[in-house]
């Protein structure tokens, strides 16, 4: 794991097209923007483990249920 310290306004770089940015802190919060390409899927780690959840139980179902998954994606703010 890469540990990295930033400040408000400070960005980082993951390949040519994924950037984040520390926007605000307070307490013990972090918000953190993220600008990525609509082909990369973002998610909180809590709703991926969700909508992971609910594909494999939906694949062992006989019905197979379906999962919307652009109900579980981050809008990003313009």
């Amino acid at each position: 794991m890469l540990i990295l310290t930033r400040k408000i306004n400070e960005e980082i770089k993951i390949g040519n097209d994924i950037t984040l940015k520390v926007i605000s802190l307070s307490d013990s919060v972090v918000k953190i923007g993220i600008d990525a390409p609509k082909s990369v899927q973002v998610y909180r780690k809590e709703v991926y483990e969700k909508v992971k959840e609910q594909l494999i139980a939906a694949s062992k179902s006989s019905t197979q249920n379906k999962v919307d998954l652009q109900n579980f994606k981050i809008k990003k703010v313009l």
